[in-house]
């Protein structure tokens, strides 16, 4: 009757991981797949919106070009829970907020970019970046290991 039970069980294991393995997921990517650490990027803007979802957070900020017209950014940040660790809330960046954002460039030439930093008008800033993803280790993320 063990013998039974076990064989039951495992083949339910396995109809499960079947069934799993063919149910789509979103992909986590690494750093390297969609930004480039030769192309740093510096932007001016203002806060439209801020997404706290998983994987990545997601700020979404007006920038004024050259020309005079806006363009609208979407900068990658690290997770949510990695942003509260490090005492950031939803109260800190919210629409209307001006801030300067240091980060890296998609791959793909549109408006996206991987934030590293983020410096509010009052000069305080924050990391926002992660050292896990594959950017470019530079000393400024508080959790690398120091050598």
């Amino acid at each position: 009757m063990r013998a039974v039970t076990a064989i039951a069980v495992v083949g339910a294991g396995l109809g499960l991981l079947a069934a799993l393995a063919g149910t789509p997921a979103e992909a986590h990517h690494a750093f390297a797949a969609e930004f480039d650490a030769s192309a740093p990027i510096e932007l001016r803007g203002t806060v439209v919106r801020m997404e706290w979802v998983n994987p990545h957070t997601w700020i979404h900020i007006d920038v004024e070009e050259e020309d005079g017209t806006q363009a609208r950014w979407m900068i990658e940040g690290g997770p949510p829970s990695a942003l509260l660790r490090r005492g950031f809330t939803k109260r800190d960046l919210l629409a209307g907020s001006e801030v300067f954002v240091e980060g890296f460039r998609s791959k793909d030439g549109t408006n996206k970019a991987n934030g590293r930093d983020v410096t509010f008008i009052d000069g305080s800033k924050l990391f926002l970046g992660s050292s896990g993803t594959g950017a470019p280790l530079d000393g400024r993320d508080p959790t690398e290991p120091r050598r």
